[in-house]
């Protein structure tokens, strides 16, 4: 991809070259065509895009595919035609998705052909989780799942084998912050636990150099051995 873009922009910059990537394959992940976003380019940088769109769509049909692609073309193949979408909804019977909060739109596009009319599929989500917008996913496709499938059952995984009840209470402080599609309290049976301690550095380097002496001090006082300390 990268070659094929930079040989349509005609230049070595390698910023913008990667920056064209990235709106390109934003608009394959939202399944936009060239004749779309040529008319909702709203700046140059996306009208320069667009006409790099169209030539680059048009160059990989008679080539090859991209990543996006793998994900676009089965989507599309599934719309058009009922036989070969029939075929793989047999085929596929149960679907399970995992890390559901970070599909784009293709992405539900081609769970919603795959699942058919049987709709045997579970989605496991947190939207509090969500971390990949940038890459074209969205919380919508959380929030229109119950829509697009009126009989989805909601199961609320909310008790935490992993931490303690301070970890957890300080989390649901933070994330009750957030813009909410489903309510959720995590809970754990696992104990009060140790109290959390802030730090405030200066930058990194002096949050580095923090982590560092509260260690060495430890493992002096302790007597212990750096294969007994891990850093996060």
């Amino acid at each position: 991809m990268f070659g094929l873009v930079q040989e349509q922009l005609g230049t070595t910059d390698k910023g913008l070259i990667r920056k064209v990537q990235s709106i390109i394959s934003l608009w394959k992940n939202g399944m936009m065509s060239p004749d779309q976003v040529s008319a909702s380019a709203s700046n140059k940088d996306e009208m320069q895009a667009a006409i790099v769109f169209r030539s680059y769509v048009a160059t990989l049909h008679y080539q090859a595919l991209d990543f996006d692609d793998l994900i676009l073309k089965p989507a599309q193949l599934f719309a058009e035609n009922e036989q070969v979408r029939e075929k793989w909804q047999n085929r596929l019977r149960y679907l399970l998705i995992d890390e559901y909060q970070d599909t784009n739109t293709c992405q539900y596009e081609l769970l919603k052909l795959l699942a058919g009319p049987r709709a045997a599929f579970m989605a496991v989500g947190d939207d509090d989780q969500a971390i990949y917008g940038w890459r074209g996913a969205t919380l919508e496709n959380l929030a229109q799942l119950g829509k697009d499938f009126p009989k989805l059952h909601l199961v609320k995984l909310e008790q935490n084998y992993r931490s303690t009840v301070r970890i957890l209470t300080a989390a649901n402080n933070v994330i009750a912050n957030n813009p909410k599609l489903f309510e959720k309290k995590l809970w754990s049976e696992h104990g009060m636990g140790d109290s959390i301690t802030v730090t405030a550095c200066n930058n990194e380097e002096h949050e580095a150099e923090s982590v560092v002496f509260r260690l060495s001090a430890h493992k002096f006082e302790r007597r212990a051995a750096f294969r007994d300390y891990a850093i996060l």
